[in-house]
């Protein structure tokens, strides 16, 4: 897709939210909801999280859709249900659809990496024809910033504060996609927030895929990982640029890099601008920072080995067949 045809779609969340300034949630709602053209129907299932916080504040909504809010950890068990009844009703020919309807969730990644991982982990295996997709703003953002397993290491949170005592979180962020992949499902991606063109295709990849599609987007909180709400697309292009958030995506078990930086910046052009983590900066803890990086490299060197074994292993699979 090209920026045109992202805004010429009939928007399907409208403009009344109560989002941050600089909060990059509803960009990426937009944008993924923008991938289908305007002769499709879509029903979206919205876990307990900023998304469903501030787009629905009673008696108001900005969703221009069915939607249906759910609790932190069952949007794809909900909308698995949703799917499965609605494949029930046409097969018994009791509703004649006008037009092809496409079933969406949307969850942070409190309710995607943490509490609902069962819920997906279940609809994924089950093969459900669903896209689900995790904004993921590595904590629980909603209730006040505390760590979850998408926090990166070194973070400070409420739950992790950084002190004498620990310098920020002291584990290693889960790598959600890859968790997802296990699934066998035919379509898993990481996206960005700041490139909406390769978000939108992915997006409309995941809708096109028969079964579950999985995105998870990296989605810059401006108000608790502290930086000016007039940063949060130059914060998440740096995410992509120093590798700590690649673009790529898993297509029938074959990785493909949507995106290589011609110069690699280094892990401190993302942190640097961010108070989470400000006290990394201090001289004591000079060696997190090269721990940090030397993750990052190392993870970075694992994704073009996937990359590069498994399009070899697919051109020696079409070429036995």
């Amino acid at each position: 897709m090209n920026a045109k045809e992202i805004i010429d779609v009939k928007p399907r969340l409208v403009k009344g939210h109560r989002a941050c300034a600089g909060c990059a949630e509803p960009i990426i709602a937009k944008v993924v909801l923008s991938a289908l053209k305007n002769d499709y129907d879509v029903v979206v299932a919205n876990a307990t999280c900023c998304l469903e916080v501030v787009t629905t504040i009673y008696p108001f909504s900005a969703w221009n859709i069915p939607w249906i809010h759910n609790t932190f950890e069952n949007a794809a068990a909900t909308l698995s249900g949703v799917e499965t009844a609605f494949r029930a009703l046409v097969a018994q020919k009791k509703i004649k659809p006008s037009k092809p309807v496409k079933f969406l969730a949307f969850g942070g990644d409190g309710g995607t990496y943490d509490i609902g991982l069962q819920s997906l982990s279940g609809t994924l295996e089950r093969g459900h024809d669903i896209v689900y997709v995790c904004l993921d703003n590595e904590g629980y953002m909603n209730t006040g910033n505390q760590r979850s397993s998408a926090t990166p290491y070194g973070a400070a949170t409420t739950t992790t504060p950084a002190g004498s005592y620990r310098p920020g979180k002291e584990q290693w962020r889960k790598n959600i996609a890859k968790i997802a992949e296990a699934h066998n499902i035919d379509y898993v991606a990481q996206a960005s927030v700041h490139n909406f063109v390769d978000l939108a295709d992915k997006a409309r990849k995941a809708f096109e895929t028969k079964g579950p599609a999985f995105i998870v987007v990296l989605s810059p909180c401006t108000t608790l990982w502290g930086f000016s709400p007039d940063k949060t697309i130059e914060i998440a292009r740096k995410a992509t640029e120093s590798c700590f958030w690649p673009l790529y995506e898993i297509e029938k078990g074959v990785y493909k890099i949507n995106y290589i930086p011609s110069k690699k910046r280094p892990i401190t052009d993302f942190i640097e601008h961010q108070k989470r983590y400000k006290h990394l900066f201090k001289p004591e803890n000079k060696d997190i920072i090269k721990k940090i990086q030397a993750h990052v490299d190392e993870d970075w060197c694992k994704l073009q080995g996937m990359a590069e074994l498994t399009q070899k292993l697919n051109c020696a699979k079409e070429k036995k067949w």
